[in-house]
């Protein structure tokens, strides 16, 4: 619905009394706003126009509306109506006051009934979602929220896709979600079921919640990624035998073989229910932090990718006796870095095979050093969709042939796309 800038007497489009800013990311701020037609106290989600346009995002707003008009569940944040002016974007959308399930596990992690009634609350939103052919893509603790009476809710369906975003192959194709909560396939850059990343993305949720640290973690993103991949992780003696059978299943990096929601909620820890007429309190819900969490929890601020996060371990080079590969980060798209490849590869006689998503590139020497050819593997794994993070390293050949080309011509070569921390880090020293 089209409207005009009307913010007269701080009233928007006659109808929304505008009040104090709620918060604000990198695209939009949320007020706290009233409906003076029937009193109700909404979120006014407000998005600029021309910052969405400049960064390519407004298929994503789109999408997010679409699919918000969709899905009405009591565990969904429920949008309300959307309105537009020549300069912005307003989402009149359901206000939650309890906050973000996050700030709670940051206190420590949770008591197996609490845990238990925020997952099946989590379940039957994604259910209901599922049913209805959307995909949420970006479950975390920090999309969900609570309301006044501790109910859980959903939001944030920016990275959300439907049906209609199915190739021929019945597959989606786009590398998104949070590193530590996306599922192995994703990572892989194959074709995933929607369905299925997301009841990986709600079993590490669960993890989360029963231990207050994630299942999948380590200083280097590429390293985090290979357990993923693997499925590598163990669960803390404090869960119960049922919580960890059912996380097994969810946590399978084979989606083919991976845990269905229907199954999920016939498994016998899913179907146990909580006392009745039993309210929590905080101190009731958290089992307190007791260091082990703290220094676990700085993962979540790795993942979160907040302006001024340090990649310093992926710029750091490995012990002397194992230089045989280095890493870096870029915000050029995956093509870009295959193509400064394949000129370094032209320009000092390598031949050069890659894959056909352009995650892998090979680079063969034509002539023979002390060891055989020197072949060299770059490896291109997306953090985010905009956020690149790639391995090279040796594959065959002498090592010090391979840190001498490394020097004196693949590192100079790559310079202007490698990304700088806000430390100032970029390739290894």
């Amino acid at each position: 619905m089209a409207a005009s800038d009307d913010k007269n007497n701080g009233v928007l489009h006659s109808k929304y009394e505008l009040g104090r800013q709620l918060g604000h990311g990198t695209f939009a701020k949320v007020y706290h706003a009233k409906n003076l037609h029937t009193g109700t106290n909404v979120a006014m989600k407000v998005v600029g126009k021309e910052k969405v346009i400049k960064v390519g995002m407004t298929d994503q707003i789109k999408r997010e509306i679409s699919v918000m008009k969709m899905v009405k569940h009591p565990n969904i944040v429920e949008l309300y109506e959307v309105m537009a002016s020549k300069s912005k974007i307003y989402f009149a959308m359901e206000l939650v006051r309890g906050g973000e399930l996050f700030s709670k596990i940051a206190k420590g992690r949770l008591r197996e009934e609490v845990a238990r009634s925020y997952f099946q609350q989590l379940i039957s939103a994604v259910d209901f979602c599922h049913s209805r052919g959307v995909y949420h893509r970006d479950l975390k603790p920090e999309n969900l929220l609570l309301d006044d009476e501790g109910n859980l809710k959903v939001t944030d369906f920016g990275l959300s896709a439907f049906c209609d975003h199915l190739r021929q192959d019945g597959l989606l194709h786009t590398t998104c979600g949070t590193p530590a909560y996306v599922a192995p396939e994703i990572i892989g850059k194959k074709g995933y079921d929607g369905a299925k990343a997301d009841i990986w993305s709600c079993g590490v949720i669960l993890y989360v919640l029963l231990a207050g640290f994630l299942p999948f973690q380590d200083e280097n993103i590429v390293a985090m990624y290979r357990k993923i991949y693997r499925g590598d992780f163990k669960c803390p003696p404090w869960f119960s035998s049922d919580a960890r059978r059912l996380i097994t299943k969810m946590l399978d990096p084979n989606p083919s073989t991976r845990i269905t929601i229907s199954k999920i909620m016939e498994s016998p820890w899913f179907k146990k229910s909580a006392p009745k007429n039993t309210k929590f309190s905080i101190e009731d819900e958290v089992i307190q932090s007791k260091g082990l969490e703290a220094k676990s929890l700085n993962a979540f601020h790795i993942i979160s990718l907040s302006e001024g996060f340090d990649l310093s371990p992926l710029f750091e080079e490995k012990k002397r006796e194992q230089k045989e590969e280095m890493r870096f980060a870029t915000t050029e798209p995956a093509t870009a870095v295959v193509s400064k490849l394949e000129e370094v590869a032209k320009s000092s006689k390598f031949s050069v095979r890659k894959s056909g998503d352009e995650s892998s590139v090979r680079l063969q020497g034509r002539e023979n050093g002390r060891k055989g050819k020197l072949g060299i593997a770059a490896e291109i794994f997306a953090v985010t969709p905009s956020f690149l993070v790639v391995e090279v390293k040796k594959s065959s050949g002498d090592t010090l042939e391979y840190n001498q080309f490394c020097s004196k011509e693949l590192r100079p070569a790559l310079r202007d796309i490698v990304w700088r921390s806000a430390a100032g880090h970029s390739f290894p020293a």
